[in-house]
């Protein structure tokens, strides 16, 4: 039991990270799989270069795709946007720092995927023998025949021996681009986050017990929300069979879930850990806490939105 306590606080603690490995490990397997199994160069002058094309940006884009469809702050920030009762969702600047944010974190799967198809080559090969400028570039020197036939390098069907050892320089090729995309996400993700760390208005330790505090109450909403639910549920299937009248229940509003259900935007002048915090502690009962004077977006505080009854969204 306690080695069992272990595990969960230390993915507690480090599921941000562990979550990034994961993705980053299920879309390489998947990468080496759908190349192994689905992935058949034609062969063909006319047909290489999209084929490859396809297989190398396609699913890359998908996986962009689907990291913004499961990000909790894409959903926080557009669910409700165009109703009259949002009008203003925020401004432009704040939305889209917002959404480069959301975009970073989507990146990670689609460049993983981009980077071991690249390590692998064969969709590389498959799109570079198909393309005229690559034909005219790698034939440079070469017998006549060389155009004609490198579209068959990728399948070793290429008749002259000359021809065919291209297919080892374009191996050589994929894989240097490969690594030297590894290594520009990696300078950049370092960058950032040293820059956003470095802008940080808050420490080290206070950013830790931020987390905590973030987890703790969205515990507890959880529980107190479940429990809530189910009694009101109760009252109201109660008084439904029984043909009486419903008990008044305090349930907040739909301004009030709209207030804490909007994006965090941190402001010096009040040290508040979430919108609900921020609610809670308002000055004016009809006051609103979306936009107010001196509020920003902080990008390493870019976790609070993250958090939620549900983490994930369920569409």
């Amino acid at each position: 039991m306690e080695k069992f306590r272990a595990v969960l606080d230390l993915h507690v603690k480090h599921h941000s990270a562990l979550g990034y490995g994961l993705v980053t490990l299920l879309t390489a397997g998947g990468e080496r799989i759908f190349s192994a199994v689905a992935f058949q160069c034609p062969c063909s002058a006319a047909w290489n270069l999209p084929y490859g094309l396809v297989f190398l940006l396609v699913p890359a884009l998908a996986l962009f795709l689907l990291g913004y469809v499961l990000s909790a702050r894409t959903w926080r920030l557009l669910t409700g946007c165009c109703s009259s009762a949002r009008a203003s969702c925020g401004s432009a600047l704040r939305g889209s720092l917002v959404c480069t944010q959301i975009s970073a974190a989507a990146a990670l799967a689609p460049l993983t995927w981009v980077a071991v198809a690249l390590l692998g080559g064969a969709f590389y090969e498959c799109a570079a023998t198909g393309s005229a400028a690559f034909a005219q570039r790698l034939c440079l020197g070469r017998n006549r025949s060389c155009a004609a036939e490198l579209p068959l390098v990728p399948c070793n069907q290429a008749k002259a021996s000359d021809v065919q050892d291209l297919l080892k320089d374009l191996k050589a090729q994929s894989q240097v681009l490969g690594w030297i995309l590894i290594a520009v996400v990696i300078i950049i993700l370092l960058i950032f986050t040293s820059v956003t760390r470095c802008l940080s208005p808050v420490s080290f330790l206070q950013l830790k017990f931020w987390k905590i505090y973030l987890e703790q109450e969205q515990q507890i909403l959880k529980s107190k929300a479940t429990e809530h639910a189910t009694e009101l549920a109760k009252e109201n299937i109660k008084c439904f069979f029984e043909g009486s009248h419903p008990k008044e229940y305090n349930t907040p509003s739909m301004k009030e879930w709209q207030q804490i259900s909007s994006l965090y935007t941190f402001n010096p002048k009040g040290q508040y850990y979430s919108m609900l915090h921020k609610y809670v502690n308002r000055k004016e009962k009809t006051h609103s806490i979306r936009s107010t004077e001196g509020d920003t977006v902080i990008p390493v505080l870019g976790f609070v939105d993250s958090s939620g009854i549900n983490s994930t969204p369920e569409l």
